[in-house]
């Protein structure tokens, strides 16, 4: 069942999707990306995800971004493919398309639109789970009230063994992190997002990793294994230098996506910025403060010896 060749821990990168002027996915910059990951040695990377815009892409094309990953990858970097939809019986079909397609892991959103119960959450993601024969990564980003509970992920671990990770993005959410890996006797590994902002708090509490913006990850994952190893001191010198744009960039999603897509821009990675619209357009205020955290990223970058 298990396609996982190796375990996944430290920075797991979420890929943003490159477009051109036309607005049609930039393939040849996206495979630029993927091998990008690859060279940084990353145990694993993530798309289509909210950082990638994947609400902005339409079916066939979500497909697409994870066999482009898939191909260009070829077994050098384990893909994770994002899997969110509304309806149960859709989620389930993206993840079969993107299996054949040469995912190795499915990641899949809890939905949080509007109040779900337990039962009705269940009778959500069980038929998913249970109709895919690889480890899955359930995420549960929900900013407008609690995410899923002890009693919860103990229900769903037994009627979904697959069920491999989690993906949280809570703040205070290391006593709850630590009982979670004691509850399942550390079957579930657990993932921080938010951009990677809760790290250094969380390494204590038992993650195995994190999944941030493709910008910074190499920094992040320099970050969380300095601490691992026992160097906090190093950990935190880089981490406070890039939490001014952390902090800046994580007010809102589409701040977040202009912020990576300029940085991964500065970096050489990326040639063109471009969101689809709906996008957040700075004003010339913002746009010179991001410029100047973008900068100061890159300095961190270049005093970590990271290209």
């Amino acid at each position: 069942m298990n396609k996982i060749l190796k375990p996944i821990s430290g920075a797991v990168p979420i890929i943003p999707i490159p477009f051109q002027s036309s607005e049609k996915i930039d393939e040849r910059a996206l495979q630029g990306l993927i091998d990008f990951a690859v060279d940084c040695k990353f145990s694993a990377i993530c798309l289509p995800a909210y950082a990638s815009e994947f609400y902005k892409l339409s079916d066939k094309e979500r497909l697409r971004v994870v066999e482009i990953a898939a191909n260009q990858a070829s077994g050098r970097i384990q893909v994770i493919a994002q899997c969110n939809h509304g309806s149960s019986y859709i989620a389930k079909s993206l993840a079969l398309s993107n299996l054949e397609a040469g995912a190795d892991l499915i990641s899949l959103a809890i939905p949080r639109q509007f109040p779900l119960s337990d039962d009705d959450l269940l009778s959500y993601l069980v038929p998913i789970l249970n109709g895919i024969e690889t480890p899955v990564l359930l995420q549960d980003f929900n900013p407008g009230g609690p995410t899923l509970g002890m009693s919860f992920l103990s229900r769903l671990l037994t009627e979904c063994p697959n069920l491999s990770f989690l993906k949280l993005e809570e703040p205070l959410s290391a006593p709850k992190i630590a009982s979670m890996i004691e509850v399942t006797d550390g079957k579930v590994k657990i993932l921080t997002g938010w951009g990677g902002m809760y790290l250094l708090e969380l390494i204590p509490a038992g993650i195995c990793g994190l999944m941030p913006g493709l910008g910074l990850a190499d920094l992040l994952n320099k970050i969380f294994w300095l601490s691992k190893q026992g160097d906090g001191e190093q950990a935190f010198h880089f981490f406070e230098k890039i939490a001014p744009l952390l902090i800046y960039s994580l007010q809102n999603l589409e701040v977040h996506i202009y912020c990576e897509k300029y940085l991964l821009c500065a970096r050489g990675l990326l040639s063109d910025p471009l969101c689809r619209p709906a996008k957040y357009q700075p004003d010339v205020f913002a746009r010179k403060h991001i410029e100047l955290l973008i900068q100061r990223a890159l300095n961190t970058l270049e005093e970590a010896n990271l290209k």
